[in-house]
């Protein structure tokens, strides 16, 4: 089973710290954010990775490398800048990823979320289902959510259409078929999902645990506070 890496978008409200860094290497807790998410894919099985690059990519390559020094597989996608958002990036990045349902880990959040069991929704997913997403109670800055959820919190059904919506944490399981109609380009994921929550081709869950979305230097520094605090 492999897993992909959001790595190549720009960090606009990161800036400045994004002027000359690309956003998965702002150090946290002692490592670069994307180093985090590797140590975890690690020890929840999963060595081979694939990441993305656009915005500062080079910088990227040269401190991961092919991922021997972490006991991994790491390739890359190249995108060049500007990025091919998020979908385009996927797309592209599929020859890479193979045919089988692969893990999706957006480069800029952080959660404690066990990731052996998003493994086991990969390895279980039914072959009608083209999607599994984590779902996350609202941050401030998201009130309004993406997704609502039917049926139980450990394993219901994506829908669009909800009284009450809960935002998608950027953890998912995707298989490469939900890119069966889309030609080489940039575009976003979110429709995508949306189409085939309608079709009623995505699973879900609801993780009330910790999770961060680290886009900005003061949720940056709030993650880095609690990283540090767990340490001690």
């Amino acid at each position: 089973m492999k897993a992909m890496i959001l790595a190549a978008g720009r960090g606009e409200r990161m800036r400045p710290l994004t002027d000359h860094t690309p956003k998965p290497l702002l150090p946290v807790a002692g490592r670069p954010l994307i180093e985090h998410h590797l140590l975890r894919l690690k020890a929840a099985g999963i060595s081979d990775i694939v990441i993305n690059l656009g915005w500062l990519g080079d910088r990227l390559r040269d401190h991961l490398g092919d991922g021997r020094t972490l006991g991994l597989s790491i390739a890359y996608s190249e995108e060049g800048w500007p990025a091919l958002e998020t979908g385009g990036g996927i797309f592209r990045a599929l020859p890479l990823l193979g045919p089988a349902p692969f893990l999706l880990i957006n480069g800029d959040v952080w959660s404690d979320y066990p990731l052996e069991r998003l493994v086991a929704r990969a390895a279980s997913l039914p072959e009608h289902d083209l999607a599994h997403l984590l779902l996350v109670a609202n941050p401030p800055h998201n009130r309004r959510g993406d997704f609502g959820l039917a049926g139980d919190e450990t394993g219901g059904r994506l829908i669009t259409a909800c009284a009450e919506a809960y935002t998608f944490s950027g953890l998912s399981v995707l298989r490469p078929e939900l890119f069966a109609d889309c030609t080489p380009g940039a575009f976003p994921l979110a429709p995508l999902l949306r189409d085939a929550a309608i079709r009623g081709q995505v699973s879900a869950e609801l993780y009330r645990g910790n999770w961060i979305d680290v886009g900005t230097p003061e949720r940056l520094a709030t993650l880095e506070a609690q990283l540090t605090q767990e340490v001690r």
